[in-house]
């Protein structure tokens, strides 16, 4: 116990006052009291503090507080309990005590809700109208609904023998009985009344802390009209946090730690001691509505706090003093394409211990029977990712789905790329009592419906590694378009020289062959084929399907003016200008000042024009080299070489002469 001159006596009716409780406790000589033997029970483990359970008048409270010399009183009893505040407010007036009423947040209006002023009034409303009740205003005020139709009526209390007894005498049937203690995620609160096929559900506007929200949105969800008894008066207080930070200035409280937590898929039975631990010991948690009520599901009864984005979580910390510890959990493991990189940078400053979990991956790995160190992990969920290419150059990839990105829409590009008779699986809400594993081949899923939280898994017994340069010309869908040949394309590719990630624009692309080969060798990256041409930019497109190189977009239109849209460029690659050289090379550079570019010169004035503009624009870079090639035909029983046209290839590097 620190040395403190401060006794402190709190009230804890809510989840609030356990929240103080915990905090307070090893921090100062506490008295904690609770009506009731069950909010004993709620307070084991807490360090530090002395629980008196039972209830008090206005001269037992003002004798136990002479009796203990309390500094200061600390109400934190629930919105409801009116008469309770008043007595211990009379009580701590009589000794000279001081008195913070800590208020719990509660909502405004809710559209849509019937709003009711008593127990008694929302009885005489549902008395006039058909249809099961769901009842989640307590056991106490039971009484209140006699004379209902009991047969209609669900009652949610604490498990208790005195709760169970009021339901028993207010003629609830037993069977009618949900015994259990919340906080109830929003999940929970929709099974329970879609189980009893409720119409209408009964609630206090008890505060985002006592699950209001969570009853509003289940009910909605539920098609079940929310009667809300009318808003608590509360009296003048301070929040939970204005309350810490007042005590912060009197008291030795402990330090605020964070702990991110990876959770693994989100059920109960992947979720690891480790993590099990943390979430026991935290105050709050923090995450996406889905990740933390899944949580909260496996470790109930703490806070809830919905928020993903890094910034978000670190202001939410920084204005709730009372949060000491933190749980922010992010969904399969930390480090695995997860937030967690971009939330250690936002809590710089905070003392932050970070949890693994299972992923996704390795457990579908498991239902399936197939190892996973070989195989390619890629994330569609939320980001782009080009999965043709990371397919058809492995044996097996894993899929992170979300959004647009079904299973059965990836299934359908897989189709669409030649690629449907892959075999594929889906495992959807993997880890939960209802995941489901589905396998067929990619077009016989593409039809399929699939939950969000799916992972879709890829065998190809053929994939292509190779890395592939100067294809042949034959390769590809010809037509009548011009087309840039193999080995000047070889040396070209050679200047471009793009890293796995570039953005490459090609202008005048042709065939695409360019494009192509482009796309292959910036696959984690976008190429541009802008082509004026329709006839060209079909040949293009089809080329974009037959080398599967999804990561090809077709622009159809005339440099410079389709390029103002297009993302800036790393490199680019002109084929041909139609005369507009100059335009096209300052619209490159008004993009990005870096760009690289090469420029392929059949003509001695492109050559020359080239030249000029890499003077005007003072390029940090330029350099040609002139391909001169000759190929092999038969002539009868012999074979000649055959000069093919020559070709600069000029290379252009953005940035200014120094």
């Amino acid at each position: 116990m620190n040395d403190t001159a401060e006794k402190l006596c709190l009230f804890a009716g809510t989840t609030e006052g356990r929240q103080l409780a915990g905090l307070l406790g090893p921090a100062a000589p506490l008295t904690v009291c609770v009506a009731t033997e069950y909010g004993e029970v709620l307070l084991d483990g807490i360090p530090g503090i002395e629980v008196r359970s039972g209830r008090m008048d206005a001269e037992e409270m003002e004798a136990f507080f002479r009796e203990r010399a309390f500094t200061r009183i600390l109400d934190a009893t629930h919105p409801y309990a009116a008469l309770v505040t008043e007595n211990i407010r009379r009580a701590a007036a009589s000794l000279g005590i001081p008195v913070t009423r800590i208020l719990r947040d509660c909502d405004g209006f809710v559209a849509g809700a019937e709003y009711v002023p008593s127990v008694e009034a929302a009885r005489d409303f549902l008395m006039e109208r058909e249809g099961n009740i769901f009842l989640t205003t307590g056991a106490k005020e039971l009484s209140s609904y006699i004379g209902l139709d009991m047969n209609r009526v669900w009652a949610r209390v604490l498990p208790t023998v005195s709760s169970l007894e009021s339901c028993a005498a207010a003629g609830i049937p037993q069977a009618h009985i949900i015994a259990a203690q919340g906080p109830f995620s929003e999940e929970i609160n929709l099974a329970q009344m879609k189980s009893v096929g409720a119409r209408y559900m009964v609630t206090k506007a008890s505060g985002r802390a006592g699950g209001f929200d969570e009853k509003i949105r289940a009910a909605r969800a539920a098609g079940a009209l929310a009667v809300i008894v009318g808003l608590p008066e509360q009296t003048e207080g301070v929040s939970v946090d204005e309350a810490v930070a007042e005590l912060g200035r009197i008291l030795p409280l402990p330090g605020r730690r964070v702990t991110v937590v990876g959770i693994g898929p989100g059920g109960a039975d992947t979720l690891t001691a480790e993590a099990k631990n943390a979430l026991a010991d935290c105050g709050a948690v923090i995450g996406a509505r889905s990740v933390a009520e899944s949580a909260s599901e496996a470790i109930p009864g703490k806070p809830l706090y919905f928020e993903f984005l890094p910034g978000r979580i670190r202001a939410l910390l920084d204005e709730h003093p009372a949060i000491r510890r933190a749980a922010v959990v992010m969904r399969g493991d930390t480090g695995f394409y997860s937030g967690t990189k971009k939330l250690l940078e936002a809590l710089e400053g905070y003392d932050v211990t970070v949890l693994p979990g299972v992923s996704s991956v390795s457990v579908l790995a498991a239902r399936l029977g197939v190892s996973w160190d070989d195989a390619v992990s890629v994330s569609l969920h939320g980001r782009d990712a080009n999965l043709i290419h990371a397919i058809t150059s492995s044996k097996k990839v894993f899929a992170l789905t979300g959004g647009e990105n079904t299973p059965a829409a990836l299934c359908g590009r897989l189709s669409e790329f030649g690629l449907g008779h892959l075999r594929c699986a889906v495992g959807e809400r993997l880890s939960y009592p209802d995941e489901r594993i589905t396998r067929g081949t990619a077009e016989e899923l593409a039809s399929g419906e699939y939950d969000p939280l799916s992972l879709l898994y890829v065998e190809n017994d053929c994939p292509d590694f190779r890395v592939r340069r100067g294809i042949s010309d034959d390769e590809f869908i010809r037509g009548d378009v011009p087309m840039t040949k193999a080995e000047v394309r070889a040396v070209s590719m050679a200047a471009l020289d793009l890293p796995p990630d570039a953005v490459v624009v090609d202008i005048g692309a042709g065939t695409g062959s360019v494009s192509v080969e482009c796309a292959l060798s910036a696959y984690e990256g976008r190429v541009f084929a802008v082509e004026k041409e329709e006839d060209a930019a079909e040949l293009v497109r089809r080329n974009r399907v037959k080398f599967r190189v999804e990561n090809l977009e077709v622009i159809a239109g005339r440099a410079p003016e389709a390029l103002r849209e297009l993302p800036a460029p790393t490199h680019a690659f002109i084929g041909g200008s139609s005369g507009d050289l100059r335009e096209i090379l300052s619209a490159l550079l008004e993009k990005n000042p870096q760009v690289r570019i090469v420029v392929n010169a059949a003509t001695l004035e492109t050559q020359a024009e080239t030249a000029a503009c890499a003077a005007e624009f003072g390029f940090a870079g330029y350099e040609t080299v002139s391909v001169n090639t000759a190929r092999s035909r038969k002539l009868g029983r012999y074979h000649m070489m055959t000069a093919q046209n020559p070709v600069s290839v000029v290379t252009l590097m953005g940035g200014r002469k120094p």
